[in-house]
């Protein structure tokens, strides 16, 4: 089922901040719509007045400061939006400890007050819509939240990629053969990840690894679409988090002007075709990976060729 919207009254979206999930999927779903959008933190919290046929959209997170107003003035409508599996507990196991309680905080446990007010599910995936098909969920599709791509260039130094979160060490650590393989295999190359001192720690001992601290959203926006990078990396692990995910990370390394490698998963099959606008590789083998990322680098026609369709795809 896709998302719809009909109405003329306001809508509020609550989000915590600025962030990845509103820009690659609540802007552009509004965005033309006519409707009066307004964007709210946790704790801007309109007048009662302001909610009398009103349209809330929750972007994965219910605050405190919302849920109290609207159980003494109910809404016209209630969206609750996620793009990870926020309402399985199991989902979370192998998350940072701190990251699973945000999550159950602000979250799950608010999945029972949803349903009890008819709140509307709209969810990023196939995947989540097939799991909570009893909730009747509608799927958003991500969209490029970024500007015009970065200029295709073939610098001399050549910077692979990989921008995970706090929710990726699985990936992280499944990527040390890869990397080591390359730099043991080819000069000229450096690695950017981005991450704390613990994985400074763990890829301490290569020494073409520039490991980037963690940073806002609006601050990664401008920081992808700086000019440098050749190759983007995607890998993504079978766990069932990850099973809920959209490709966006296809938009963040088309925006950098790169061409991607990407774990052959139904979530990047869904935006990549193997060899058109990027490479698609099993996570079985992380030779396979070192072996496709030094091809591409030998072939810089070839990555021209893969980023002209990927920038086509993803503008």
């Amino acid at each position: 089922m896709t998302a719809h919207f009909s109405g003329g009254a306001q809508v509020h979206i609550v989000h915590q901040n600025q962030n990845p999930s509103t820009d690659f999927f609540i802007r552009p779903f509004f965005s033309g719509s006519g409707e009066d959008v307004r964007f709210h933190t946790f704790t801007d919290v309109p007048e009662p007045a302001d909610l009398v046929g009103a349209t809330i959209v929750f972007v994965r997170y219910v605050p405190s400061a919302w849920k109290a107003i609207l159980k003494r003035h109910p809404a016209q409508r209630v969206v609750f939006f996620m793009d990870d599996d926020l309402f399985d507990w199991r989902a979370f196991r192998g998350m940072p400890w701190h990251y699973q309680r945000k999550l159950f905080r602000l979250a799950w446990r608010h999945q029972r007050w949803l349903r009890e007010i008819g709140a509307e599910l709209w969810v990023s995936s196939p995947w989540l819509a097939q799991k909570y098909a009893a909730w009747n969920p509608s799927v958003l599709e991500s969209q490029n939240p970024h500007g015009d791509a970065a200029e295709f260039i073939d610098p001399a130094m050549k910077t692979i990629f990989y921008h995970g979160s706090a929710s990726h060490r699985g990936e992280l650590e499944w990527l040390v053969p890869v990397v080591e393989q390359v730099l043991a295999a080819r000069s000229g190359v450096c690695f950017e990840l981005i991450g704390d001192r613990k994985v400074r720690d763990r890829f301490a001992h290569l020494p073409g690894v520039q490991v980037v601290h963690p940073m806002s959203w609006p601050a990664y926006k401008a920081f992808i679409q700086r000019p440098g990078r050749t190759i983007g990396l995607a890998p993504l692990l079978d766990t069932p988090f990850n099973a809920a995910r959209a490709p966006t990370k296809f938009f963040d390394i088309t925006a950098a002007g790169a061409v991607g490698i990407y774990a052959d998963s139904p979530v990047y099959r869904r935006l990549v075709e193997h060899g058109r606008n990027g490479f698609l590789l099993p996570m079985s083998s992380q030779a396979a990976w070192a072996e496709a990322v030094l091809e591409l680098l030998e072939r810089p026609e070839k990555r021209k060729t893969l980023f002209t369709m990927e920038d086509h795809c993803g503008g």
